[in-house]
């Protein structure tokens, strides 16, 4: 997951690979090196985490002594150039697409129960769960090469400092790269073999160490929970969190909508971005046109912009189960490409 699993904004250049920190005016600069063992900012993370988590102090500080400062991942949170201009359809064209379409439906078909079962429990939909596996790891078959420990330390201690939010993005990783540890312990999993995205995300559905605490569930019954190699606890799991951030069942995810050129206020709707935030009342009287079962529909809504490079952007009415699925990745890029794959596996299963 996504989660953030995983589409980060972050800054310019990381800083150089393997160099030890040097001492300038009795004041330690940090660099990134090869290992955190020697950092004094990394163990006394360690010995706060032990405390905090109640953990073994020695066995905190020899794990985390362990992880690696990778360049990659640092490279890899860092946004594309300025200039360069989102495009829905290209994005789209990544995971709506016959190999995964073929994939979900073979995912579908050895699932169904499951999916079933989910959908009645929660109220989220199979495609939905569908479109979330699909789009983050391909029902498994790309869950991630990063050793997770050396994810979320780089990411912890090495964000890339010219980024305007390093400090709050270096805490939040700091703050999973707790969770991690006091799962893995509890759990019994070895934190140095444990493997995921760069973020650090996980399993078939990439959660975050903090999601892995909070939302996963034991679907298959075998009493673990298992996100990397049970299926069942991976679409429990993505069905739980849904419906932890409210999702609505039998409520559409958008709308189709047009505008009224003559009286279209696009600042104001624009304001609120993703978050639903007029009735549709207020959509009309800000310029935008509704038909059909929107008209009816009884809760907030949001305006949806999808920019498509050179071309016209794309816009769809948002309802608040568009933005569950924004909870799970803060993208409407990503959650109307969940949206799409999942009715397009579902189409294909039609016979």
């Amino acid at each position: 997951m996504l989660l953030l699993a995983c589409t980060l904004p972050a800054c310019a250049a990381a800083a150089k690979h393997g160099k030890k920190a040097v001492k300038v005016a009795s004041t330690q600069v940090v660099v990134p090196g090869p290992g955190y063992d020697q950092r004094q900012d990394a163990m006394q993370a360690a010995d706060d985490i032990a405390e905090r988590q109640q953990l073994d102090r020695d066995w905190v500080r020899q794990t985390l002594g362990q992880a690696r400062y990778v360049a990659a991942i640092a490279k890899a949170v860092t946004p594309p150039a300025v200039g360069v201009a989102k495009n829905w359809q290209l994005y789209r064209s990544r995971f709506v697409e016959p190999l995964r379409i073929r994939a979900g439906v073979a995912f579908w078909q050895a699932h169904h129960e499951t999916l079933q079962r989910a959908e009645q429990q929660t109220g989220v939909p199979a495609e939905i769960i569908v479109g979330v596996l699909g789009v983050e790891t391909i029902y498994g078959q790309q869950t991630g090469n990063h050793r997770v420990i050396d994810a979320l330390a780089t990411l912890a201690f090495d964000f890339p400092a010219s980024h305007p939010r390093a400090t709050e993005r270096s805490a939040y990783f700091k703050t999973e790269l707790e969770q991690f540890l006091g799962w893995a312990q509890r759990s019994g999993r070895d934190p140095l073999a444990l493997k995921g995205s760069y973020a650090g995300a996980m399993g078939l559905p990439q959660f975050m160490p903090s999601s892995w605490v909070k939302y996963a569930v034991d679907f298959d019954g075998d009493g673990a929970v298992d996100l990397v190699g049970s299926p069942a606890d991976a679409i429990g799991s993505v069905a739980n969190y849904l419906k932890a951030f409210n999702w609505q069942p039998g409520l559409p995810t958008h709308f189709p909508l047009s505008f009224d050129a003559s009286r279209l206020d696009m600042v104001t709707l624009m304001a609120p971005d993703i978050l639903p935030t007029f009735s549709v009342a207020g959509f009309q009287d800000k310029g935008v046109v509704l038909t059909g079962e929107a008209l009816a529909h009884p809760g907030k809504l949001a305006l949806i912009e999808l920019q498509n490079g050179d071309a016209p952007a794309s816009y769809v009415a948002g309802t608040d189960n568009f933005y569950a699925i924004t909870r799970y990745n803060w993208s409407s890029y990503y959650a109307l490409a969940v949206i799409d794959l999942g009715q397009a596996v579902a189409q294909a299963m039609r016979p």
